[in-house]
């Protein structure tokens, strides 16, 4: 059952669904489950129901660029830039593809930048990627850092941020605070109980 399930997949429910589907994940010990479902939950919280169900069924998204003037940053590169740093108080905000984010310690993690070593993650080597890298370590010396999901089809071969299927867009009422931890060589934004501890 876990498997099955992913960040994107959940955050697509509606609450009730969503809360139908911990209490089953918590019956069968799912605890990864559960975990994406308390995620989920707490990024719905402030949604109202406006009219009839069926308009609620559809998530309104907007292009990355759009959601991240929303939160007050301004991307240098619309079509390539997957985060940035708001002005007005310097919390770094990141595009997370919301596939890519997983359950784990009762918690929730996403990569965020890897080097590229022999051939495993050449996007970060690219201009948007070494971005990626700054903005990763301005929040390991302390700055804030909120994401923003981007949800679409990823395309085999690539990373989703360098090139995906198709992009669907971004939520702009889901908004996660993490922190950024290095693993190794690796940046990963952490958030949940696990980055709590």
């Amino acid at each position: 059952m876990a498997s099955d399930w992913t960040m994107e997949r959940v955050a697509k429910l509606e609450r009730d669904e969503i809360e139908q589907l911990r209490a089953n994940a918590l019956g069968l010990g799912e605890r990864e489950v559960v975990t994406l479902c308390e995620a989920a939950l707490v990024n719905c919280s402030k949604r109202r129901r406006a009219g009839p169900a069926k308009r609620d069924k559809a998530r309104r998204l907007v292009s990355r660029g759009a959601a991240f003037e929303a939160r007050g940053v301004y991307l240098e590169n619309s079509r390539t830039s997957w985060g940035g740093v708001r002005k007005s108080d310097g919390v770094v905000v990141l595009g997370l593809w919301a596939d890519a984010v997983k359950a784990r310690d009762g918690g929730c993690l996403c990569l965020l930048w890897a080097p590229n070593v022999d051939g495993s993650h050449p996007w970060s080597d690219s201009a948007s990627g070494q971005d990626r890298l700054r903005h990763c370590r301005l929040a390991m010396q302390g700055a804030a850092a909120e994401g923003l999901l981007v949800f679409g089809e990823r395309l085999e071969g690539h990373a989703p941020e360098e090139k995906a299927r198709s992009v669907y867009g971004v939520d702009p009422e889901t908004v996660v605070r993490f922190k950024v931890e290095k693993h190794g060589e690796q940046y990963w934004a952490v958030w949940g109980k696990r980055a709590q501890q």
